[in-house]
């Protein structure tokens, strides 16, 4: 697969497109804070507390066809500019769901937000991976990943300041408060997210207006000239097997993703952690994804094969996995956050091994690559539901409801290993099965 884009004029592009990136990075990993936050607002399993997550990501799934759809019509620019109007309206959704405090309206100001991410991430991940050589879509994806992750960083500290401040206190006062005395409390705590979210609707408004006047140049993925000689370019995009495992190692890999990243306060609080402490948790995570980033820009074409740098990632995906099993306290929080380490080139990697060859199909295959983000929405849900049940069968056994959270939630990881192990599996031999090349 080639592109019509000339390297010597991408470096322009390349820097709105990562600020994009540095927007739904920013947007995405509040969640961390959202979790404990509207576990405690509305009062919540930790099942529930983890629809937060779906709430977002379950949009990848409804809204990757219909963006590609729209993608067509109007084109990346456009599209762009649509996707953060459409963000910006989640935002607002925020006020109303603060006043009543209401969980279904909260969730639907995250789909809807999701809903805008989708249009934004349909258009700017394969006009990124196209915009060069396909041989360092990795190393340019890599440096949208670090803006993703330094917004996220930044996200996930702003918000749990925020949001999770005086969090442990209100649990007290929640434990002994009366029924009226209790509702005055959440809704004040619930009151906190107004003017954040103001601020984000704006903010996200404005650049969807100047993002229509951003000097981004046409890209569009042409047939590879071997695809034309072998007849490959007149298959369907169901004669790719490749496309369809990376699908899967995409969908699984933002599973494990959403895990390290939206689960590791909750994790910290229910090891004993204070809410103050655990807010911080979300950010060293993110921080050892920018630094891994940063590694494979350095690294990748020239030094790190993509498929070299993804079957690193996933065996140390399942190395770390075992080690958060295997450990306690604070060890095994950091065992959490150093999967960052792991999966920051997985998405880089997945990508451009998947795209590669699809011509013709790439608007397609990219929908569908989007739509497998939907891993985030199934699941962390999934690791909380192993969580709420592990924890059930502990506080039957006669152990204390504290200590059984902490022992569920440790042991409830073990949802990793599979995770990685398809990530590997697609790295090794995967991104090789090309399928037969006739029609």
């Amino acid at each position: 697969m080639n592109t019509n884009a000339k390297p010597q004029n991408n470096l322009v592009p390349i820097l709105i497109i990562a600020g994009l990136f540095f927007i739904f990075g920013f947007v995405t990993w509040i969640n961390g804070a959202l979790i404990p936050f509207m576990k405690t607002i509305n009062e919540l399993t930790d099942t529930q507390s983890y629809f937060v997550a779906s709430a977002s990501y379950i949009s990848f799934v409804v809204m990757a066809l219909p963006a590609s759809y729209i993608l067509n019509r109007i084109g990346y620019r456009k599209g762009m500019s649509l996707g953060l109007f459409v963000m910006a309206i989640g935002a607002l959704v925020f006020i109303p769901a603060a006043e009543a405090r209401t969980y279904w309206v909260f969730l639907a100001g995250i789909f809807i937000q999701g809903i805008g991410m989708t249009i934004l991430q349909t258009a700017s991940n394969p006009y990124i991976t196209i915009l060069g050589p396909i041989e360092s879509g990795a190393k340019r994806i890599a440096i949208m990943g670090i803006a993703n992750k330094v917004a996220g960083a930044l996200g996930a500290l702003i918000f749990g300041a925020i949001l999770l401040s005086g969090i442990d206190a209100v649990k007290e006062q929640v434990a002994t408060a009366s029924e009226s005395e209790k509702a005055v409390l959440l809704d004040t705590m619930a009151d906190s997210v107004f003017m954040p979210y103001v601020i984000m609707a704006i903010v996200l408004a404005v650049l969807g207006i100047l993002i229509r006047k951003a000097p981004l140049p046409y890209v569009e993925a042409i047939e590879d000239k071997q695809a034309v000689a072998t007849g490959s370019s007149n298959k369907t995009v169901f004669q790719f097997p490749h496309l369809w495992l990376g699908v899967l190692a995409l969908f699984v890999y933002v599973g494990a993703e959403v895990i390290a990243g939206d689960t590791i306060i909750a994790y910290g609080i229910s090891l004993g952690f204070t809410g103050e402490e655990a807010k911080y948790f979300t950010t060293y995570t993110l921080m050892a994804m920018v630094a891994t980033y940063a590694l494979g820009v350095f690294l990748i074409p020239k030094y790190l094969k993509q498929k070299t740098a993804l079957i690193a990632s996933a065996a140390l995906g399942i190395v770390l996995s075992i080690l958060i099993l295997s450990t306690t306290g604070f060890t095994s929080v950091l065992c959490v956050a150093a999967l960052g380490i792991a999966n920051a080139l997985v998405w880089p990697a997945i990508w451009p091994l998947t795209l590669d060859g699809l011509g013709k199909h790439t608007k397609t295959a990219s929908a569908l690559l989007i739509m497998a983000i939907s891993g985030g929405a199934i699941i962390p849900p999934l690791y909380g539901r192993i969580v709420d049940s592990n924890k059930q069968e502990l506080i039957t056994s006669g152990i204390n409801e504290a200590e059984a959270l902490a022992t569920a939630s440790t042991e409830s990881y073990w949802i990793l290993i599979p995770c990685y192990a398809m990530i590997l599996f697609f790295a090794i031999w995967g991104h090789k099965m090309r399928g037969s090349t006739k029609p």
